[in-house]
């Protein structure tokens, strides 16, 4: 027996820990992803079934989510994932949902609301640490400033990055720094913004970076100028100079694929040990056109442990009927509050 979810991808780093969470909450998902004997192997370790099935594999992919009414995908780079699977989706009438953190991806998927609806099916991307702890947190500082007119967010913490989300850096090497301007996607260059936060020791300074939130943010709260920034390291800082000045060499194909083979020496991903010694602070800042201001600071158990345990606390909802049709996002559908049910998690107001 297995209930109708499939986590696709389950084989990578992120997919395996989110497949065990989802154990852990009593649920039975069928495993998918295009390698079957990583696949087979994964099963047999925790007691599951899986179905292999290609992504460019249209009718492979249509008979894997036979019966499978809710779809967590988490297999990236989602640039070049998130279409394909979604379109299946639509297709086969399962719900979507992703980890993905990438502003162009979220779009994207945003584009797909009128087929959502029309379907009766649910779109909701970053259902990880992208972008659920900072998404309820941008909805809690929106719900205290109704009439805030721009939103800034400042991470720190963010230590680790897997092979995977290593890949996705390099492909947008020579992609300035999204923000979000009056409702438009803005690029901005590299390293040009930059402002302190108080991530709970003092002012520190941070740099815009691409985060998910610029284009799920405004989604939950209506928010039309949005920023995220995280705080500044040395390598952070030469990531910015690196890209602003050399984005386009760094972008070319030759170069792309020298990265990528290098990102496959890394480690796969923090050990269980690193993901239980790290913390994340995540800052939220609405201001209105008046000057008035709300603020909070959330911390939260590292963002791969976060990505695990709130991408199955989701899927297990939307399972449930806990959803709404359409393109949505975490913040807007289960409330600013949504983040505070997990452990480790805490929120402080700091206006």
């Amino acid at each position: 027996m297995f209930d109708p979810l499939m986590i696709y991808g389950a084989t990578g780093y992120t997919g395996r820990l989110i497949a065990a969470e989802a154990k852990a909450l009593g649920l039975r998902p069928v495993l998918g992803g295009r390698n079957e004997s990583k696949l087979a192997a994964l099963a047999r370790q925790l007691g599951l079934t899986y179905r292999v099935a290609p992504l460019a594999d249209t009718a492979r992919l249509d008979k894997a989510l036979h019966g499978i009414r809710v779809v967590l995908h988490a297999a990236g780079p989602f640039s070049e994932t998130a279409q394909p699977m979604v379109a299946a989706c639509l297709r086969n009438g399962a719900h979507y949902l992703d980890i993905t953190g990438e502003v162009l991806v979220i779009e994207a998927l945003a584009r797909c609301d009128a087929e959502a609806r029309r379907r009766r099916i649910m779109i909701m991307p970053g259902v990880g640490f992208d972008v659920v702890p900072s998404d309820c947190l941008a909805a809690y500082v929106a719900a205290r400033l109704p009439a805030a007119e721009r939103l800034v967010l400042g991470l720190r913490g963010l230590q680790f990055v897997t092979r995977a989300s290593t890949k996705t850096l390099v492909e947008h090497a020579a992609i300035g720094v999204n923000t979000r301007r009056d409702g438009v996607i803005t690029p901005m260059v590299p390293g040009a913004l930059q402002r302190s936060f108080d991530y709970g020791e003092g002012a520190r300074l941070s740099f815009a970076v691409s985060w998910g939130d610029v284009a799920s943010a405004y989604y939950t709260t209506g928010i039309p100028n949005i920023e995220v920034y995280f705080a500044s390291t040395p390598s952070l800082q030469a990531m910015l100079m690196a890209t602003r000045y050399l984005g386009r060499i760094l972008g070319s194909a030759p170069w792309q694929a020298w990265f990528k083979a290098q990102a496959d020496l890394l480690p796969e991903g923090p050990s269980a040990a690193e993901r239980a010694g790290a913390q994340i602070v995540i800052v939220a800042e609405a201001a209105d056109a008046n000057g008035r201001r709300a603020s909070a600071r959330l911390v939260t158990p590292e963002a791969y442990a976060c990505t695990g345990v709130m991408g199955a606390a989701i899927a297990r909802r939307a399972l449930n009927g806990d959803l709404e049709v359409g393109f949505q996002t975490p913040g807007r559908v289960y409330g600013p509050d949504f983040v505070l049910s997990f452990s480790g998690v805490r929120r402080e107001d700091l206006d």
